[in-house]
């Protein structure tokens, strides 16, 4: 291939970027972010997602992976150029396309051969012939537009690039097609599919995707918070119907909502898209208004269990992050969590093994911050837990019961066995099983 860009070094930008110099191409990296470009150049790692470190210093290394503040000089030699842009929800919760069709304007005075502009980021069925519009304002050469969705999970992000279910690609244009399928070509050499069609379902495929995802698990969490009431096990309960292949295994563990930069932001632009073509998506209402509250469906119950009353309540709180495996805290369920704690008086201290720094930098000392997951809990009076973390899987409970002040677990993901808490004597509330009251 001939040399790549890719515009934006963000999650998508630079996890795409580094995958594609892997397989051999000569990647530049565009980022208005002076110090963070000077801090690349020096193979520092911007985000925390397991396995792209090696990869990012052995593609710099290499001399494959490169970076620049300019818009000119990294497309200067490119065949392809991805926009990987950020699409953040504006008030109304649609896309903000600002800065994909700011770039797009400026590559429409810059172009001065054919070449392939790549819609990478997540964006509204539209999109590209928007992108398209705002090149051909000024552009003087041919070139192409192409949608190409990500499907990356953060924390597997590397692995799903590199071994896709499928590739997505939205192009109208017969030459763009062959370069975009000649991309691709290694990373599909088992026979997983690439998806050639119009641009339109492309865009809307990405949508549609993690819009369902996000109901799966919406579902499971209604679901889990009707097994309470009832007394019924939704772990049970998901394993039964999880062994239906018609409805599968995965997504459909509950807990404490869904957050990330994915779902939500995602689920918003689709609805709103909705309204733009006058349709409503009945759906993701509810999907939105269910996950919305599941954030703190634990704050009433340790709020219950405090006689009402949490001022000067000790609160230790495992996991800051969306997920386990990323240090990103958007529309994290613990930030949620820790709202309603400090606003009921409580004070809280935290454990992360890799999102503390991005909490600190958000909410400053609202809350503080410890060492290990151990030295949060002497003098707590319950810890909670937000995000499962592996290494809060199977603990040291001896430890734990010495440390806090009575031995009282409010857990949002289900990670500890009921007649395992049971026999070791705690308190133990977790998402549509029965309470363990000792």
């Amino acid at each position: 291939m001939g040399k790549i860009a890719v515009v934006g070094t963000g999650y998508v930008g630079l996890v795409t970027g580094t995958c594609f110099a892997e397989t051999g191409n000569n990647v530049v990296c565009i980022d208005i972010d002076a110090a963070k470009v000077a801090r690349m150049r020096n193979g520092e790692i911007p985000i925390y997602e397991p396995h792209l470190d090696v990869l990012f210093e052995r593609n710099i290394k290499a001399n494959r992976l490169t970076f620049t503040t300019s818009l000119e000089e990294g497309i200067k030699d490119a065949e392809i150029i991805f926009l990987a842009l950020p699409t953040p929800p504006g008030e109304d919760g649609s896309a903000d396309l600002s800065y994909i069709l700011g770039v797009a304007d400026q590559l429409g005075k810059l172009l001065t051969d054919f070449k392939v502009i790549v819609d990478k980021s997540t964006v509204p069925v539209g999109t590209a012939d928007k992108v398209y519009a705002a090149i051909k304002a000024h552009a003087k050469v041919e070139f192409a537009v192409v949608s190409n969705p990500e499907f990356l999970r953060e924390g597997f992000a590397v692995d799903d690039f590199m071994k896709p279910d499928r590739v997505v690609i939205g192009a109208s244009d017969e030459r763009a097609k062959k370069i975009m399928e000649t991309l691709y070509k290694p990373f599909v050499r088992q026979g997983n599919p690439i998806l050639f069609m119009d641009e339109k379902s492309a865009e809307l495929t990405k949508y549609a995707a993690n819009a369902f995802l996000a109901t799966k698990i919406t579902f499971m969490n209604e679901i889990a918070n009707f097994c309470e009431l009832v007394g019924a096990d939704v772990d049970k309960v998901r394993i039964g119907i999880g062994s239906d292949e018609r409805i599968g295994k995965r997504f459909l563990f509950p807990g404490i909502g869904y957050g990330g930069s994915c779902f939500p932001k995602d689920v918003q632009a689709l609805h709103k898209s909705g309204q733009e073509a006058n349709f409503n998506f009945e759906i993701l209402d509810a999907v939105m208004n269910v996950n919305e509250n599941q954030k703190t469906v634990l704050f009433p119950k340790m709020k219950n269990f405090f006689k009402g009353d949490l001022t000067g309540k000790k609160i230790a709180l495992w996991g800051l992050a969306f997920k386990p495996d990323t240090d990103d805290i958007r529309e994290a369920p613990a930030l949620y969590m820790i709202d309603e704690l400090v606003a009921a008086g409580a004070t809280i201290t935290a454990f992360d093994p890799e999102a503390m720094p991005n909490v600190q930098r958000l909410i400053g000392d609202k809350i503080t911050y410890g060492t290990d997951e151990y030295s949060i809990l002497e003098g707590a009076d319950a810890l909670l837990i937000c995000t499962e973390w592996g290494v809060f899987r199977n603990p040291d409970f001896t430890k734990i019961k010495s440390l806090l002040n009575d031995t009282v677990v409010f857990d949002g993901r289900n990670l500890f066995d009921l007649d395992e808490m049971s026999e070791k004597g705690f308190f133990y509330s977790s998402i549509g099983r029965k309470l363990i009251n000792n």
